[in-house]
């Protein structure tokens, strides 16, 4: 059986906390339950890449070997550890099981029955809706920051302008 794993968190802050250190242990234990073996080269991951996004160099490269059909399973620890949204979750499951992959949650095991294809409906929508709050409360804290005067530290200056420190200039004649 040839099983792959895929783990993947959204920011550098969850990167350094080891969270994606701790799905690839469940993810590991998991399959030493099941009397598999992994080679490290079939472990992908996406260190502070979004779910709400497809391109992620991690999953290019399960789905290119999935593709060349070197996959028997998939195992990730969450569907929301494959995408955020419900859309994109169904589009990789399913493009996986056309290469051949089984595709199986470690969390949240399902089958192909109706009631698990619901709560894969029910939880899908739900993580969209989770990434939906996280942005609308960034775009906040943006706001904030903003009419508090602060200058936003992961902004670029716009074209042309420089910031000297060390000889302010007079913000009525700029």
């Amino acid at each position: 059986m040839r099983v792959a794993v895929y783990a993947r968190v959204s920011t550098p802050h969850q990167a350094q906390t080891q969270t994606i250190e701790q799905q690839l242990t469940r993810l590991q234990n998991h399959i030493k339950q099941q009397g598999w073996t992994l080679e490290e080269s079939f472990i992908y991951r996406d260190d502070g890449y979004s779910g709400a996004r497809l391109n992620r160099p991690g999953l290019d490269a399960l789905r290119d070997r999935a593709a060349m059909a070197e996959i028997d399973v998939v195992l990730v620890s969450a569907p929301d550890r494959l995408a955020r949204k419900y859309v994109h979750q169904v589009l990789l499951i399913e493009e996986l099981q056309r290469q051949g992959c089984q595709v199986q949650f470690v969390e949240r095991p399902m089958n192909s029955d109706p009631h698990d294809q619901l709560l894969l409906q029910i939880r899908g929508a739900v993580a969209e809706y989770e990434r939906s709050l996280i942005t609308e409360r960034m775009r906040r804290g943006k706001v904030a920051k903003m009419r508090a005067g602060q200058l936003l530290p992961w902004t670029r200056r716009p074209f042309g302008y420089r910031l000297d420190a060390e000889r302010p200039r007079d913000p009525t004649q700029v």
